[in-house]
Order: C-alpha cells, then sequence, then structure tokens
C-alpha cells in the first residue's frame, strides 16, 4: 500500500509545507491534496473564485459516498508570510523533520489539521468505515487574509449542488496549553470600524482661532474603551471593545489639527450582532459629540458574526475521542479569533479541533509528530462514531 492510502499524516504534511503557499498564492498544495484524494475514490473539484475587490482563490472540494449520514472536514491550505527567513532554525519551506518536530510555515496552522484529516479519511476507507456515509472536503487557500473568495463561497457553491452536511469539524488548533484541552464550539463576533472627528485647523498659539479635536477625540477614545457591553453568556466571556489606533497625520508640532481618526475593533458575543452594536457605537458617538465637532464612523472590515453549535452526540463523540487519545477530557471553548467555522455555521453544527497554537505564526512554527498522529487518531475515532450513528 503507497503512502497516499496508508492514512500516514507526516509525509503529506511534510509535502503541503513544501510548498510556499503563502496568501493567496496556492503553490501546488491543493494538487498535492487531489494526488491523494483521488486514489481514495473522492470526486475532487477545483473552484476559482473572484471578484468582490479581492483576488482570484483556488479551492478545493472532495467528496466521497452518497446517502446516509454527510460528515464535513474543512480547513486552509494557505500559510502568512514567513518574516524573517534568516532567523528560522529550519527553512520555513523545507519541512525538516528533526528533534521529533516537523517545522515549517503552516506546521500548525493549519497543514497538519488538513495532513491529519485526510490520514484519517484515508484509514476510514481502508477499514471499510467510509462507506457507511458520505464524507466531504472543503479546503481553501484564503483564510489568513481576504477570506473573500474562499470558503464562504466554496460553502455557498456546495449547498447549491445539493450537499447536504450533518456535521463539521474544522482543523484549526483549538487546544490552548496541551493537546487536547479544548475543542471550539463556537466563536466571538468581530466588528471594526473608523471614528472621525473633525474640528478646525489652526496655529498651536492662537487656540481661540482653531476648533482641537484631539481632547474630544480623546474623550471619546476613553468613553469606549471603558464602556462595557455586558458581563458574558453561558459560552462566551465578555464582549470587548478595544482602541487599535488614534491618528491625525500630523506631523507639524505647532498645528491645531483639522481632524481626528480613531480605529477600534470590538469582539462579540451572541448577545449581539452587527445591526445592534452599530446602533450601540451610534449611541456612544451622539453622547460624546460636542458643538462644533462633527463625529462620523464607518465600518471597515468585514463582519464575523458570533455562533455556538449545539452540543449533540457528535459533539460528544468527538470529545470521547479526545480523552481516549489523550486522556483528557476538552473543554468546550469559544475563545480566540475568527475563523472559517463561521462560514460553515449557518449549513451545518460546527466544532474545531485541532492542536496547539503555540507556534503558529511565528518563527520556528513545528509541531510534534506524535501530537499529529494523535490528531489524526482522535478524527478517525471520530469518523468511526459518527458514521455508527447511520
Amino acid at each position: 500500500m503507497t503512502i497516499e492510502t496508508t492514512g500516514s499524516p507526516a509525509e503529506l504534511l511534510k509535502d503541503l509545507i513544501r510548498c510556499a503557499s503563502v496568501t493567496p498564492v496556492e503553490d501546488g498544495a491543493l494538487d498535492v491534496l487531489e494526488r491523494f484524494l483521488t486514489p481514495l475514490g473522492f470526486a475532487c473539484t477545483r473552484l476559482v473564485f473572484e471578484g468582490d475587490g479581492s483576488y482570484p482563490v483556488d479551492n478545493l472540494f472532495a467528496t466521497r459516498g452518497s446517502g446516509g449520514r454527510h460528515i464535513l472536514f474543512a480547513g486552509h491550505t494557505d500559510v502568512v508570510p514567513v518574516g524573517d527567513e534568516a532567523a528560522w532554525t529550519h527553512g520555513p519551506f523545507a519541512a525538516d523533520e528533526a528533534d521529533g518536530m516537523i517545522w515549517g510555515r503552516g506546521a500548525v496552522d493549519m497543514k497538519s489539521g488538513v495532513a491529519a484529516f485526510c490520514a484519517a479519511v484515508a484509514q476510514a476507507v481502508a477499514y471499510g468505515t467510509a462507506d457507511k456515509g458520505t464524507i466531504s472536503l472543503a479546503i481553501t487557500n484564503d483564510e489568513e487574509a481576504d477570506a473573500i473568495n474562499g470558503s464562504v463561497k466554496l460553502l455557498d457553491w456546495a449547498a447549491q449542488q445539493g450537499h447536504r452536511f450533518d456535521f463539521a469539524i474544522v482543523g484549526e488548533p483549538s487546544s490552548y496549553a496541551v493537546m487536547g484541552d479544548s475543542i471550539k464550539i463556537g466563536r466571538r463576533g468581530s466588528l471594526s470600524g473608523i471614528v472621525t472627528v473633525r474640528g478646525k485647523q489652526g496655529h498651536s498659539a492662537y487656540p481661540d482661532r482653531a476648533n482641537n479635536p484631539m481632547p474630544h477625540l480623546a474623550a471619546l477614545a476613553r468613553h469606549l474603551a471603558t464602556a462595557e457591553l455586558d458581563e458574558g453568556t453561558e459560552h462566551f466571556q465578555p464582549s470587548n471593545l478595544e482602541i487599535t489606533s488614534i491618528d491625525t497625520g500630523n506631523t507639524a508640532t505647532n498645528v491645531i489639527p483639522a481632524a481626528g481618526r480613531l480605529s477600534f475593533n470590538i469582539r462579540f458575543n451572541d448577545l449581539w450582532t452587527a445591526d445592534s452594536l452599530r446602533a450601540w457605537i451610534d449611541q456612544q458617538i451622539q453622547s460624546a459629540a460636542t458643538e462644533g465637532i462633527s463625529i462620523s464612523w464607518k465600518q471597515v472590515a468585514a463582519v464575523a458574526q458570533s455562533f455556538v453549535s449545539p452540543l449533540s452526540d457528535d459533539v460528544t463523540a468527538v470529545c470521547d475521542a479526545v480523552e481516549t487519545v489523550t486522556g483528557r477530557r476538552p473543554d468546550l471553548a469559544t475563545f480566540g479569533g475568527t475563523s472559517d467555522a463561521r462560514f460553515i455555521a449557518p449549513f451545518c453544527p460546527v466544532i474545531e479541533c485541532g492542536l496547539v497554537g503555540t507556534t503558529m505564526h511565528q518563527v520556528d512554527e513545528r509541531v510534534p509528530v506524535a501530537e499529529l498522529e494523535q490528531l489524526t487518531e482522535i478524527y478517525r475515532q471520530s469518523l468511526a462514531a459518527f458514521f455508527a450513528k447511520s
């Protein structure tokens, strides 16, 4: 039996790391997966989406079987830039194996997850488990940046083709400190904006002839930063607003600026929607408005809505698999940033189950081979439990 069908994740991960697939460059990563999956009986479809003000993105949808319960594995092959390549102990795209680790950009986030669920699927095919239902894989090369022409359109396309999923697992790093200490059953939403405060430019020696927007901007920043949005919910921590920039573009020390800008990002729980948050921001701005000062704001980034998947036998089965393999029962978490799971949530319950994210996006990103094999076994057991309900 060749490596393409043995279900060994390490060699597949190395092949993926050797592809310098920095968003949106695919660099053959999806070709590697297509060569792996096709002999396993998967029908592979490559889809390039473009438009909406972003770059074209190559995506892969692979499916095997028909009827029975339908499980979706999802992930991405794109990676963030390597940074200072000279600072790496091993080449970022060399895929070296040393000291019990596989080194390279994407080793944790998240070519490892893709390699592990592909290997688990290969084992399920070899054992006959895969024949009990339908398995699909949705792989994009646009998660780390715009996320416009990737999973969101790939899932819409799959739905238009008649695919209906019962459950989904995203292979993002979900463990916090040690392997298996948590899986993610939801994510907070994200909303960003810029507030502009306009006054009147003038000489700092003649403040009566100007209208300085900066004290008003500072007051607004303090008001927004200290306002309490909520106290959290059953599955989510309290929503938080963070001021990310205050800027005038003013390079002179003796000129009162005409305007200043304040940037912010809100990470919100399931008590809020983007619309209710915009209304809240509007109220805060109106309460801070001062005579002679004009204040306006605009949204500057795509909204990621908050979601939480219902607890179910499928979630329990994944937790059981994690406990069996690692010896610890995972917490059901919602912490962290956004992920492509938000695009799957409208179609079916979705969780994230993956590695410890300690080295992701860092110089010398690396994954212990033992943990890669553990993750593969967690996915294999989860598949077996999923199809046992068919």
